[in-house]
């Protein structure tokens, strides 16, 4: 059902079986996919392109102009999967010359307020909770929960299975599986529930454990405690990935584990 109060550019292209409530806005050059939801007042400006089966409600703009200086208004998208969930006043940037796009994966879910900046990379099945902001050119892993009120400088890349609390700041890069403390941006431990949750056996928590404790808590600087972990862990897909991540750091890491602060 298409409202005869929203407007819609003859060159949008929608799929089959679209929702459009009223007061919406769909501008020219947007794809919008099968049984997607736009909801009442929702903006979706030139270079959208949203995959099949997607919610975006009251008052959200997607891939509208990015907050940037050096924009010059170059041709350039904002991508979204399918399965998403975007919430009210959500704002998802499109990309700029640095990238040309910006990329949300599919069935994710983004609460309202939540600003995904020009050039992210969100991965898919994350959790993104009210508030949250995401500066430009920031990655975001699969499964990655991110509490409410916390903030992302730019560049700054997050692994999969990461969990951050509520209200951090996050201005380091943060390792794929841990928990980042929103007091001093440290390792709280792993994301063990949400492994658990996605299928982890025990076995492989365990080892994803030792590994961190290993580089979070021994001592150790992290380049002295990847290569314990790699001769102490066995060698697996997730031991490599964790390595690899912290290696390959362009922005450094959160801090280790400590005892909280009062």
């Amino acid at each position: 059902m298409i409202s005869n109060l929203a407007y819609i550019h003859p060159d949008a292209k929608l799929g089959n079986n679209v929702t459009v409530e009223p007061f919406a806005y769909i501008a020219g050059d947007v794809v919008i996919g099968d049984d997607c939801w736009i909801g009442p007042g929702a903006v979706i400006h030139d270079g959208a392109r949203i995959g099949k089966g997607c919610k975006i409600h009251t008052a959200a703009s997607i891939s509208c102009t990015p907050q940037d200086l050096k924009f010059k208004g170059e041709c350039t998208t904002a991508e979204i999967g399918d399965y998403n969930e975007i919430r009210e006043y959500v704002t998802i940037s499109r990309g700029t010359a640095s990238r040309g796009k910006t990329v949300v994966g599919s069935h994710n879910l983004l609460m309202a307020y939540v600003h995904i900046a020009h050039d992210d990379v969100v991965g898919s099945h994350c959790v993104i909770a009210n508030r949250v902001s995401l500066a430009g050119e920031v990655e975001v892993g699969d499964w990655v929960v991110i509490g409410g009120h916390a903030a992302v400088h730019q560049w700054v890349h997050i692994g999969a299975h990461a969990m951050i609390q509520g209200g951090a700041l996050i201005g380091q890069d943060v390792p794929p599986f841990v928990i980042v403390r929103n007091d001093t941006m440290r390792f709280a431990g792993i994301n063990k529930i949400g492994l658990s949750r996605r299928g982890f056996s025990a076995e492989r928590i365990a080892e994803i454990h030792d590994a961190c404790r290993i580089i979070f808590q021994s001592g150790l600087n992290y380049a002295n405690g990847c290569d314990e972990a790699e001769r102490a862990v066995p060698q697996s897909e997730d031991r490599d990935a964790l390595l690899t991540f912290i290696r390959s750091s362009q922005r450094g890491i959160i801090k280790p584990y400590a005892a909280a602060e009062r």
